[in-house]
């Protein structure tokens, strides 16, 4: 059943302000590439926990596993194979180049949901 969780909702808006921001203006080594997907995957989190029921832990997961399976994608050329190389928005979306290193990034973004949950005054 999907219901609205105001906070996560929100939480999941100002991810997605800084992820844009991210995208159009920071051009480094760090933080668009590593910090930028480890923010992607707390996006994902926070937006599974604002309209599902989803726990913690199956969020943290689903999250990821969202996030593997672009990188995946990427591996593939899931652009080309789609035919959507010169859409600036899908390469923006699903990435262009496949590095074994983001999965590290997409792991500390899970972590750091269930770890940021577990310390979450009740």
């Amino acid at each position: 059943m999907i219901r609205l969780h105001r906070g996560y909702a929100l939480a999941a808006l100002a991810l997605f302000v800084i992820e844009v921001v991210i995208a159009l203006y920071v051009r480094d080594r760090f933080v668009r590439p590593y910090l930028g997907d480890t923010l992607a995957v707390l996006l994902v989190y926070c937006g599974l926990r604002a309209v599902t029921r989803l726990e913690v832990v199956s969020a943290a997961v689903a999250a990821f596993a969202v996030a593997a399976l672009v990188e995946l994608g990427q591996l593939i050329g899931i652009l080309d194979l789609l035919g959507w190389r010169d859409s600036a928005l899908a390469r923006t979306l699903l990435g262009t180049g496949f590095e074994w290193k983001d999965f590290l990034a997409y792991a500390a973004g899970a972590c750091i949901a269930v770890l940021a949950e577990r310390l979450k005054p009740r």
